[in-house]
């Protein structure tokens, strides 16, 4: 928002303020953060929310602490090409349903305590493949039409065996999961809390003592100050070495700086506060500018794999005997035609050309365009170009009326206004939902809209199921199974008509649509194919379907932009991760200016 100032004092009033905001910043300035140990190599980073918690099993929000403190058997690189992370090698059965993994020799936990196939048998079977603990992970490992669990058995110190029950395409990147420490950890996952339930769902949260949470990635946490930072150290024991045999990461520190807002962190990083930033359109004509003056270089890494999203809050269900939403407007919501019409009226080629600053494209589907099974509309998707006359048809076709000053009616009389949710702290969110609110008002619609703190939303919309419209993103990939618990009616995270989360208060008369369930039996179906050639055409009718009935109206693909001061070295940006930059924390060096 832009103050436009008539009057001299009110220039001279708007510069102090200009003045103090940029004295406050640099007061607080994470280069000014001192460290005990001189002379350290470091890196300073920005997040825009605080950490919601330590336990890997448990992070659902991104970006997340996981790059730094976690390793798995087998990692997706930036091409999103499989390599041995903790495994060293594994060999698959000719019946595609056993996979022997070994483990690389000496692993250590940063503790200094040896990681064994112990650990690994710990993690998947105590906690991944249990059906007592409730994990979000669980989803990816759910197997076929009974959602069965995979196998493990301990073959020796340093091999373990999974088995599947039928072949399962994506398993082989599904055991990239963390492995967590079972000598820290099997004590709490098998005691009871007060409701009976494992002590491991409330283990490692973000008020536990940094030196108790014991991690096998390139860092471990040294402090974390809520609001403020969290302070990774080199973990000593990170089993990664470089070609001269140097053992990684390089950089002895990552300072994760909180900053809720995109302005801040852009000052911060014009003043020389932050190594890297990712940036949205609206920044990088500012930064590209002043490049080469403030010494950084910044990288495209081509189309985000992410997806932005408008949705409406299907759930049909009552909860002590309460319906979760306004039943008027879920009978709005719940129409096709509406959901169509909502699509049809989104001009998203002005929102590349005025949020995204032609830095982007429109979006149509929910598969990554990085996945060789996305099915593009050259291929047949079906999309929604702007076009305002259609969509008011559709409206009116379906028992939608005008009024004499264009305002929007259902068939009972009744005014359709709703509310649309965002996450704070996001100048490219905001101004998509200016354009949303101001594009359905052309529609008629009347749209509230109410910006709310991350967490608020999480819960919102995964716990108490009380919210209509909100405005929002999923990360993407390679492999559209990762998107299972998002797509199966009971997923952990289906948000437009989310079943209870373990240990909530149950819904009654929840209405699963036909279209719906065939979606999450298709993503069973291209899980259990081998043959690439039908898992593609498999996705491709999840992606028809999703486009037909629209639970996601798909925004914009915007190009992933990071800012990177030169100091840092060996930079690889991969848009197959949220955190761009980070993925390959460990690779990265700085140098001296």
């Amino acid at each position: 928002m832009t103050f436009l100032a008539k009057k001299t004092w009110r220039r001279w009033w708007v510069g102090c303020l200009a003045l103090m905001l940029v004295l406050s910043v640099v007061a607080c300035n994470p280069h000014q953060f001192k460290v005990k140990a001189a002379q350290r190599s470091q890196i300073v980073v920005r997040t825009p929310g605080e950490p919601k918690t330590f336990n890997y099993a448990l992070i659902q929000e991104a970006p997340n602490v996981s790059q730094f403190l976690h390793a798995g058997l087998i990692f997706e690189n930036g091409t999103g090409d499989l390599e041995p992370d903790l495994a060293e090698s594994w060999q698959i059965s000719q019946d595609k349903q056993h996979i022997t993994v070994t483990l690389r020799e000496g692993l250590k936990w940063s503790d200094g305590a040896p990681l064994t196939a112990d650990d690994v048998m710990f993690s998947y079977q105590e906690l991944y493949f249990n059906p007592k603990i409730p994990l979000p992970i669980q989803d990816a490992f759910k197997i076929g039409v009974s959602g069965a669990l995979p196998s493990i058995r301990k073959l020796n110190d340093r091999q373990v065996e999974f088995a599947t029950p039928e072949p399962f395409a994506p398993f082989l990147r599904s055991i990239g999961a963390a492995i967590l420490p079972a000598h820290v950890l099997r004590k709490v996952a098998n005691a009871k809390d007060a409701k009976g339930q494992s002590q491991f769902l409330t283990t490692w949260g973000v008020d536990t003592d940094p030196s108790k949470i014991i991690v096998n990635g390139p860092y471990r946490i040294e402090s974390y100050a809520t609001s403020q930072r969290l302070v990774l150290q080199r973990n000593p024991y990170y089993w990664k070495k470089d070609a001269q045999g140097k053992q990684l990461p390089y950089i002895d520190r990552v300072i994760w700086q909180i900053v809720e807002s995109a302005d801040t962190g852009l000052i911060q990083f014009r003043s020389g506060g932050l190594d890297a930033l990712a940036i949205g359109s609206s920044s990088f004509s500012l930064l590209k500018r002043e490049e080469k003056r403030g010494k950084f270089t910044i990288y495209n890494g081509g189309p985000d794999s992410s997806t932005l999203f408008v949705c409406f809050n299907l759930n049909q269900g009552k909860r002590n005997g309460k319906p979760v939403v306004d039943p008027i407007k879920s009978r709005w919501f719940n129409t096709v035609a509406f959901r169509q019409a909502v699509a049809y009226a989104l001009d998203r080629q002005t929102m590349v050309n005025n949020t995204f600053r032609g830095l982007g494209q429109p979006q149509d589907s929910p598969i990554s365009v990085q996945s060789p099974y996305y099915f593009s509309p050259q291929e047949g998707l079906k999309t929604y170009p702007y076009d305002l006359k259609k969509a008011k048809k559709l409206l009116l076709d379906a028992g939608f009326k005008y009024d004499n000053s264009g305002q929007l009616f259902d068939a009972q009389g009744n005014r359709v206004r709703f509310t649309m949710l965002s996450q704070t702290g996001s100048r490219t969110i905001e101004g998509l939902a200016a354009q949303i609110k101001s594009d359905l008002g052309k529609l008629g619609m009347q749209v509230d809209y109410a910006p709310i703190d991350f967490s608020a939303l999480l819960d919102k919309v995964i716990n108490t199921l009380e919210w209509e419209f909100y405005v929002g993103g999923i990360t993407g990939g390679v492999e559209p199974n990762n998107g299972y618990n998002v797509w199966s009616p009971d997923g952990s995270f289906h948000p437009f008509n989310q079943k209870p989360q373990s240990g909530k208060a149950p819904l009654t008369d929840r209405v699963v649509a036909d279209w719906e369930a065939k979606i999450g039996q298709l993503y069973i179906q291209g899980a259990r194919e081998l043959d690439e050639a039908k898992r593609k055409a498999i996705y491709a009718e999840t992606q028809r379907l999703s486009q037909e009935y629209l639970p996601f109206i798909h925004l914009v693909n915007s190009l992933n932009l990071v800012a990177v001061r030169n100091r840092v070295q060996d930079v690889n940006i991969s848009s197959l991760y949220y955190e761009s930059l980070l993925w390959n924390v460990a690779n990265l060096k700085v140098r001296d200016n």
